[in-house]
């Protein structure tokens, strides 16, 4: 189960935002994320808000795109309400959870309701995370019919024994499968991996890298295991039934990623994404980089609209009972300052490649610049063009880059 709400300031049940959230709204884009928080089993280093057929308290799983849709027409009168102009959806993410839990036909339901709100963009990106064994050719050939133009399937490795200690239930041999029943519906393709599960070698992770490229896929992820608290790996390796990965391991995994995916022609443009090209990098992840707006939709979801932040209930039922209710479903949100925003701004836009300008960094971060140039955290020939882009070793201590921006 997921971790308690972040702290923030009680939300009104009409969910209207602050006047401050409609300043310059037609300067940034506006996206839709989906939650879908049902999962066949838990993994056991998830910590994401996600609940099996046993802890959903009387609600079902067939409601959910029904009550997903009142919190998107909820939203359009809301953001309407508190003055901020409709804008089109630049893109749309369904996440969990395994969101093709749900019948095809939901998924569907949910976009068009976001379509009917606001319209999409010409050109929107619409993506749903997938787990390998939830899809078959049928299915992605409907997504792809409704309106979805990308895929991401979390094939997280291709060693059985890594698959086993994180819990995930599909056969790796699945993978080139869906990819290719992807590809021929005509769906942009992404593969989710993580690295430095307890137990990998190295050997392990250069055959799931080595497994991935050769499927070909449009974009990849590579993402460091994070162990959090609450999970039954943290259990496990507290009880020293596991050894954990250690911070030297998972920096020879993350350069092993980084030397494959480069010599196999994927450009990294975020520390843990890599994409084929421009045009197929995850345009939803950038905009939460750079601060756009998005609505989040569904239990725990979270949203940000012009610097004010909030998230909704936690659990599908009392997510439920809101939505019938007429009542917005956010517990708590959070008005950013000016502060607040800038450490953010530096945080996640220090992360991608086209980096931050020199020029918008503090006289005291400006200062700094040389010293990470020495240190060869950033590039030098970019830092002396006017834009922070972080070297190799800057990615392995992007926390360090920002500290040193911003203390």
């Amino acid at each position: 189960m997921a971790g308690p709400h972040p702290v923030g300031d009680p939300a009104p049940d009409d969910g209207l935002l602050p006047a401050s959230a409609a300043v310059d709204a037609v300067e940034r884009d506006f996206g839709v994320y989906l939650h879908v928080p049902f999962c066949r089993v838990r993994c056991g280093y998830c910590d994401f808000n996600t609940y099996t057929a046993t802890e959903l308290r009387g609600v079902k799983q067939s409601d959910y795109a029904s009550q997903a849709v009142l919190e998107v027409e909820a939203a359009g009168r809301i953001l309407t309400a508190s003055g901020v102009p409709k804008r089109q959806v630049a893109t749309v993410f369904f996440g969990g959870g395994t969101p093709t839990l749900l019948p095809v036909t939901d998924l569907t339901k949910m976009l068009s309701a976001v379509r009917d709100q606001w319209g999409l963009a010409d050109a929107a990106e619409v993506t749903t995370e997938a787990n390998p064994d939830s899809v078959d050719a049928a299915y992605l050939g409907a997504l792809a019919d409704g309106g979805f133009t990308r895929v991401s399937f979390g094939m997280q490795s291709a060693v059985p024994h890594v698959l086993a200690t994180l819990e995930r239930t599909h056969d790796p041999e699945r993978v080139p499968l869906v990819v290719e029943w992807a590809r021929a519906a005509g769906l942009d393709v992404s593969l989710d991996l993580i690295y430095g599960t307890p137990g990998e070698s190295i050997a392990n992770w250069r055959s799931s890298l080595e497994q991935a490229v050769s499927l070909r896929p449009d974009h990849l992820s590579a993402y460091s295991l994070i162990v959090e608290e609450g999970t039954k790996l943290a259990r496990q390796i507290r009880r020293g039934e596991i050894a954990p990965t250690d911070d030297d391991q998972q920096a020879d995994f993350y350069e092993l990623a980084d030397e494959l995916l480069t010599a196999a022609g994927y450009d990294w443009y975020e520390v843990s994404n890599w994409a084929t090209s421009d045009e197929h990098r995850s345009r939803h992840n950038l905009a939460y980089w750079t601060g756009q707006d998005w609505w989040g939709v569904g239990p725990g979801a979270h949203s940000h609209v012009g610097g004010v932040r909030w998230w909704n209930v936690k659990h599908p039922a009392a997510y439920s009972e809101r939505m019938l209710g007429g009542l917005s479903p956010a517990a708590g949100r959070e008005t950013l300052d000016a502060p607040t925003r800038e450490l953010e701004r530096i945080l996640l836009q220090s992360r991608i490649r086209t980096g931050i300008p020199v020029a918008s960094l503090s006289a005291a971060g400006r200062i700094e610049v040389a010293g990470l140039i020495a240190d060869e955290l950033i590039n030098a020939k970019a830092a002396l063009a006017g834009t922070i882009e972080l070297t190799l070793r800057g990615r392995l201590l992007a926390d360090a880059v920002v500290r040193r921006l911003t203390d």
